[in-house]
Parts: structure tokens; sequence; C-alpha cells
């Protein structure tokens, strides 16, 4: 999941499967097997629209997409990104065993291995400089696990040893706004959207401290901190919207729709890829705020990166409903 190494030969000597396996494998093979593969070897290219469809010719479900998706080298790029390792560790030397139990749970396909990895190595090396950011690979395997409890409980660990931890910092901005995190946690739910906008907002500003890799154009560097910052702005706008819909109509409520917008629009306007979840949730934000204009033309937005998913169902329903609503209205609601 977070190799550093070239998109042909992964960790412990597995090779990426090519478009042509890819492809194959979904042909023969049930959804299951193809995320599992996936998840084990990884993928030698990055997903496109023009991959993207061809994969669902040959019956890829969402879920296969999706995996296939996070399994590519840009993806594991970013994910790397936010781990210091044992060159940033700080001034304390790390040992060469540490170092090497640590390149190999960032190495680990599997969400299963990541985590019983990453739970030895705490056991075993409870003082390790490294641990913050063995805390945050554990926190990951249970998020592709889908258990928000631990993932959460897993980033708190590893900001308690380092607060300034980007990759736990992100990791908890996407889990605690989560609509089943937050459930769980009702009574608590103000509190936690609190932590999170803290925790988005301390993200952000080491993002845009970054350094700078060597030889890197001043362009590729600045796409490349967006491109990090688009998921944050994403989660951080996940937060006021979450806050808005527990408050009751009224200025407040109104503000707290703002400002999930623009957080909103900032992850799609910050990344060469947007994601068309994004613009699917911009375009309800608006919609909610009685925008009908700007949710229309966001939602469209949403159905044409969607193509072929659930959410280009869900947004074109959206628009038909807005459209008539605003037939019925004979105009657009203005703006405020």
């Amino acid at each position: 999941m977070l190799s550093h190494a070239g998109p042909k030969v992964r960790a412990q000597g597995r090779v990426a499967m090519t478009k042509k396996e890819v492809v194959n494998e979904i042909k023969s093979a049930p959804p299951e097997t193809v995320i599992k593969d996936v998840k084990q070897r990884g993928v030698d290219f990055d997903m496109t629209r023009r991959i993207e469809k061809k994969l669902r010719k040959a019956k890829g479900t969402d879920e296969v997409i999706e995996a296939v998706r996070k399994a590519g080298p840009t993806v594991r790029s970013r994910m790397a990104e936010r781990t210091s390792g044992p060159d940033q560790a700080g001034a304390q030397e790390v040992p060469m065993e540490q170092v090497k139990a640590f390149d190999a749970i960032k190495s680990e396909l599997d969400a299963g291995k990541i985590i019983a990895l990453a739970e030895g190595y705490a056991r075993k090396y409870p003082n390790s400089p490294l641990l913050s950011d063995v805390y945050y690979l554990a926190a990951y395997g249970y998020q592709q696990k889908g258990n928000v409890e631990k993932a959460v409980e897993y980033t708190g660990k590893g900001l308690k040893l380092k607060p300034d931890s980007l990759a736990c910092l992100i990791a908890r901005v996407e889990m605690l706004p989560q609509p089943e995190y937050l459930k769980n946690h009702n009574p608590d739910r103000d509190k936690i959207l609190k932590e999170a906008e803290s925790d988005a907002s301390r993200a952000l500003q080491l993002i845009s401290q970054l350094p700078k890799r060597p030889n890197e154009a001043d362009a590729d560097y600045q796409k490349r901190r967006e491109n990090i910052a688009s998921g944050v702005h994403r989660y951080l706008g996940i937060v006021h919207i979450e806050r808005a819909s527990i408050l009751p109509a009224g200025a407040q409520q109104k503000d707290e729709l703002a400002k999930g917008e623009l957080e909103l629009k900032a992850a799609v306007t910050t990344t060469d890829r947007p994601d068309p979840r994004d613009y699917l949730l911009l375009g309800r934000a608006y919609a909610v705020d009685g925008k009908w204009d700007d949710a229309i033309q966001a939602l469209t937005k949403a159905s044409e990166l969607g193509r072929g998913t659930t959410i280009k169902a869900s947004a074109d329903q959206l628009v038909a409903e807005l459209k008539e609503e605003k037939k019925v209205q004979g105009t657009a609601a203005p703006k405020p």
C-alpha cells in the first residue's frame, strides 16, 4: 500500500498486476477474488476514465474499481508522503532491525497483515521513534477493513506520540465525521466535529509546509501539495455540513452550509483529478442552501465524472428533482 518501489515490482517479490491481467481476472473470477489479488499485489497503472470504462465493460463492480484505484502507484505514493519514516525520525538514530520491520509494514498490501505486523511492532519496540507512523499504518489497515472505531483509536495513539503527524491527522479527519462513528458517539457529536475541524486545520497547515523535493519544479511542488490537501478539504466540508444538519433553520445553519460549500469547492478545484463524490456532496449542500442552479451544475459534473457508477444515478435523480422544482416554482430560488 505505501511502497516506494517502481510500478512493476512490488514488495516481497510480488509483481504488480497489469491492466490486461486485471481485465482478464474480472472476466473470470468473482469480485472478492479480484479485490483480494489487487490488494495483495497492487497494479502497475493509475486509474483513468478510459481504464475505468474498460474495467466496467468487463463487468467490474464499484468495489473492484475502487480497489484498483487505491492499488495504483500514484495513490500509493500519496499515502507514502504522509509518513515520515526512518529518514525523518528526528535526532534519535533508528536501529536497523526497526527500520526493516517498519519497511515490511509499509510494503505490505493486505490489510489484515498490516494490522498484525503493526501491532507486533508496537509490542516489540514500544519506544521506537517510528511508532507514531506504525500506529498510522495500523489505523490505515483498520480503515481498509471498515473498522472506524479502531482506526480512530490508532490515529489517537499516533498523535499522542507525535502531535504533528500529518499521516494521523489526515486519517483522523477522514474518520471522525463518518456517519457510523458519529452515530456511535452521538452524545459527543459536537465535540467530535470540533476536533475534526481542528485536526483538519492543522493538517492543511502542515501540508503547506511540506518540503520541496530535490529538482522538483515549482508548479509540480504546488500541485503535489494541493492534491494532498484536496481530501482534507472534502472532510472539512463534511464537518460543516454535518453541523448544519443538526441546526435549526436560520443564520447559523446558513453559515455552516456556506463553510461546507467553500471547503467542498476547494476539494474539487485544488486537484487535477476531482472525485465525483465531492461534486455530489457539493450539489447536495447547494440544494439544501437553496442555490438550485449551482446545485444542478455541481450534480451534472458529478454525473459526468461518475459515469457508470451509482454516483451518476444519484446525481441524475437529484438534478431531475431540482429541475422539476424549478418548473413548479417558475424560477430558480434567488441566491442569498
